[in-house]
């Protein structure tokens, strides 16, 4: 029985290196190469990395992508075809699929669907394609598409299966938030069943930014059942025998696809021919460790985890750092950053700074040495009582008699950021990693010039009810946090007793609220018809909108929920309306 062996290379590339990248594919394509694949599957733009953002803009950006393009087709003369993500210019410019063999470009399909939501501003540079592509390799009519058109039931998949393609590749740079991995699968798989065709969907993996790409690479038989499953956030050569004729067989017994013809006429879809079928299929068994036949999906917590730290791994090494330090308190925001920090650059670069002020308990010093102690990272003792007490004096005057209020306890938290920064400026090659969660962010509770001062915010988009979901998640892998610090109600320790629920609801009430406002964009009345107090979502709204111009001024961070502050939601500083 002929089958289409096709290989997934989900691969992580980096924006604007573009020789690596064109390295990294070839090596994948060599690897595919041996183990007899028909074609090998690469990302969306692979060539120039996603997204490229404002780079597309520059005329010599766009040249030197057709010139690594083109270079990459000749040096994979005598590999399979392969499908690689591209520019395309020809008087506008194209998103686009190349397919490449034989030490030239075959053809290229252009995206359809521009995503203009969200992170995604494709529409900003790229014009839209309108001819569906099939390719015919190894004898197979094999549809190509990019990330977003399949998205849409009656887009350019429907369009190829009509002109006889029986498989479907589509390339993709589609970003990780918890949960995505399942609705992404339901998708596709409706996709396989109502073209009855087999859809191999490959995708990037790697942090960019504050953009992390899952991989979870995916192929589906015609009757949109996964046969095929890549690894989650990891590089992973996926390879697949599909068999064709059970697909010919489905089309057969199912009249979806006649009657689509007869009513709407086979619609006009670029042809190219590539490679003819095999004379005989006598290939050797796929070995099980690039089959992906049995892998399952990954648990949300435990991917939200490693999301975070991959995140984490490739905005410092990509960025060219070498070194992080991270102000660790006791307190369990500090404690899984530093945890994720090690997972994901190894103690010999993780630095722990422990800053006490003379508000600072000794079981919270306590916690944060005994967090090092349990990553293998160094702790540097820096109190900052002599540098308080002097600034006190200062501003002794200014602030006059009596209770400083809350700027007087931010004095704390800007002298232990000014100590953060300047270790980090002593230290070639290296970055704060601040240690804000989403609820903080949200409602303002962090200090400006303060513990907000960094180069990358780790868990910025992470609320804290979900902090302590991964802390506990991270601590059934090894107990590198210490229970004293997820158990204890948490404190910015600014001042005697002070607990967060001074300033704050409850995080288990208040993390909903949130959720619905910045998530979900719902109104106070919509909030309140869930079962919340009207004064207390009123209040928090209030809260979250005052608090826009701190935000607009923090470090980036990994985007792991629907809706992440910063690039994924926008909104005017300046402005009157109330959100109510």
């Amino acid at each position: 029985m002929q089958t289409l062996r096709v290989a997934l290379a989900q691969i992580n590339t980096t924006v604007g290196d573009m020789d690596g990248n064109r390295a990294r594919i070839l090596d994948f394509a060599r690897r595919a190469a041996a183990l007899d694949a028909d074609l090998v599957a690469f990302p969306e733009l692979a060539i120039t990395g996603y997204p490229p953002e404002d780079q597309l803009l520059r005329a010599a950006y766009i040249e030197d992508a057709r010139l690594s393009l083109e270079a990459l087709a000749v040096e994979a003369d005598g590999l399979p075809p392969l499908v690689v993500g591209c520019l395309d210019f020809d008087r506008q410019l194209y998103n686009g699929a190349a397919v490449i063999h034989a030490g030239a470009v075959q053809g290229i399909y252009r995206k359809h669907h521009l995503p203009n939501y969200g992170v995604f501003d494709e529409q900003r540079y790229f014009t839209p394609g309108d001819e569906p592509a099939v390719f015919v390799i190894a004898g197979v009519s094999v549809g190509v598409t990019i990330c977003e058109d399949a998205w849409y039931p009656e887009g350019p998949i429907t369009d190829e299966a009509l002109a006889g393609a029986s498989v479907i590749v589509n390339i993709n740079a589609s970003p990780f938030h918890a949960g995505k991995t399942y609705q992404r699968e339901r998708m596709l798989a409706t996709r396989a069943a109502d073209n009855t065709v087999a859809l191999a969907y490959v995708n990037q993996i790697g942090g960019q930014d504050e953009l992390v790409f899952d991989g979870n690479s995916l192929v589906f038989d015609a009757s949109g059942d996964v046969i095929a499953r890549g690894a989650s956030l990891e590089e992973d050569l996926l390879v697949v025998d599909i068999p064709i004729e059970d697909i010919a067989q489905r089309q057969l017994h199912d009249s979806r696809l006649r009657l689509l013809r007869e009513e709407r006429g086979t619609p006009f879809a670029l042809e190219v021919f590539v490679t003819a079928a095999p004379t005989a299929d006598a290939r050797t068994p796929l070995p099980e460790t690039v089959s992906g036949a049995h892998r399952v999906a990954p648990g949300v917590l435990d991917e939200t985890y490693r999301a975070l730290v991959v995140g984490t791994r490739d905005y410092v090494r990509k960025s060219g750092f070498e070194h992080v330090f991270v102000a660790c308190s006791g307190g369990i925001d500090s404690a899984i950053v530093a945890a994720i920090a090690v997972d994901a650059l190894g103690p010999e670069s993780v630095t722990g700074v422990s800053l006490p002020s003379r508000y600072s308990s000794e079981g919270s010093i306590g916690d944060a040495l005994d967090l090092a102690q349990r990553l293998g990272i160094p702790m540097l003792q820096l109190p900052i009582e002599p540098m308080h007490q002097s600034a006190l004096n200062t501003l002794a005057d200014a602030f006059g008699s009596g209770d400083t209020g809350t700027a007087g306890e931010n004095v704390q938290s800007r002298i232990r950021g000014l100590i953060m920064m300047a270790l980090t400026n002593h230290t070639p090659r290296s970055l704060v990693l601040t240690t804000g969660n989403k609820s903080e962010y949200a409602c303002g509770y962090a200090t400006l010039y303060g513990d907000m001062v960094g180069g990358f915010a780790v868990i910025k988009d992470v609320p804290k009810t979900l902090v302590w979901a991964l802390s506990r998640h991270r601590n059934t892998i090894s107990p590198v946090i210490p229970e004293a610090s997820i158990e204890k109600p948490p404190s910015a320790e600014l001042r005697p007793d002070q607990l967060d629920t001074d300033s704050l609801p409850p995080y288990e009430v208040l993390d909903p609220i949130i959720e619905a406002y910045v998530e979900d964009d719902l109104s106070l009345e919509a909030i309140v018809a869930r079962g919340a107090d009207e004064a207390l979502v009123r209040r928090v709204i209030d809260m979250i909108n005052r608090n826009e111009y701190k935000r607009r001024q923090s470090a980036p961070c990994v985007k792991i929920t629907p809706r992440a502050f910063g690039r994924d939601r926008r909104l005017p500083l300046a402005t009157k309306y109330r959100g109510y």
